[in-house]
């Protein structure tokens, strides 16, 4: 390994401290200990905007940024090093100073169906409450099954499952990332397939965030920097970055890579599903910036602008 890794003898990691984001930061720590084991590596354990206030939400209170911003102002105020996100959770546009120069290989992408008493989402009675807080997944349930009732639901995971088995909701819907993460994955019913639910932007995968003058930093953690990730993550937030997506509007992009080829989907639409447009592209990996851009453009042509319009002057 090129790196000397003697320039730098501590590192700090910047996190939330939901049980989750606490497993993605010691995953990254472990990561970097097997690498270099003299490295004394410290976790800033933050509370963002994002977790103070569970029962609201996002899209009144600000998106996703708020699960960020903490953690960028600990790296701007050089209080951490880096900082851990879910991709999912990265807003389209970076903030100026600050890059994500590695994304870490995709855990399994896709939403996960989780019930105790239905198998799967076709099981689920007429009118059953499903509880998400996500536009993206409440807009696709409902084109699917119109006759659900979408009820809000918000907090970590254990948070939700506990709602859940308290009798809140007949079904939730979660990301399989997350439970997999926490050895939850017997509490998965069924992971739904993209045609039923389009995964959000990055979903899946974990992204280290630096200040963007830190060469040191970033070559410490290069290592941890998967291609085929990052391809695939890179074209899906170009869609959003084109569409300027935000909490307010359901949007999914998606992309899987098979021997070079990058094949992308994308959807928008109204959160009652009344209106949902899709787009879906296939092109060489190496043009992934320019197929997230094309996808984004035939969105916009089929009407997708109208949508984000309305939306955003609504929120």
């Amino acid at each position: 390994m090129s790196f000397d890794s003697s320039t730098i003898n501590s590192l700090r990691i910047a996190t939330r401290k939901s049980s989750l984001a606490l497993w993605q930061a010691n995953e990254v720590a472990n990561k970097l200990k097997a690498l270099y084991p003299k490295l004394n590596i410290i976790l800033v354990k933050l509370v963002s905007e994002g977790d103070k206030f569970l029962e609201t939400p996002l899209t009144k209170i600000g998106g996703k940024a708020l699960f960020t911003k903490e953690l960028e102002r600990a790296l701007l105020s050089g209080e951490a090093d880096i900082a851990v996100h879910s991709m999912k959770d990265v807003p389209a546009i970076i903030p100026e100073g600050l890059s994500v120069p590695v994304i870490c290989k995709r855990e399994n992408p896709q939403d996960a169906f989780v019930s105790n008493n239905y198998k799967c989402l076709d099981d689920l009675p007429e009118n059953a409450v499903v509880g998400t807080s996500s536009l993206r997944r409440q807009c696709q349930l409902l084109a699917l099954r119109p006759d659900l009732t979408i009820r809000f639901l918000r907090g970590n995971i254990n948070t939700r499952l506990n709602k859940l088995d308290a009798g809140l909701y007949d079904a939730i819907i979660l990301a399989t990332a997350g439970l997999i993460r926490l050895d939850m994955r017997h509490r998965i019913t069924q992971i739904l397939p993209p045609e039923i639910s389009l995964p959000a932007a990055g979903q899946g995968a974990m992204g280290i965030e630096i200040c963007s003058e830190r060469q040191d930093i970033l070559q410490l953690i290069q290592p941890l920097h998967d291609n085929e990730t990052a391809f695939c993550v890179e074209a899906e937030r170009t869609v959003s970055q084109c569409l300027n997506g935000s909490c307010h509007v359901p949007l999914a992009s998606f992309s899987t890579l098979k021997k070079g080829i990058l094949n992308l989907r994308a959807l928008i639409g109204k959160p009652d599903a009344s209106v949902i447009l899709r787009a879906e592209l296939s092109s060489n990996v190496i043009n992934f910036k320019q197929t997230g851009q094309s996808v984004a453009k035939m969105l916009i042509e089929q009407g997708g602008q109208e949508i984000l319009s309305q939306y955003s002057q609504n929120s």
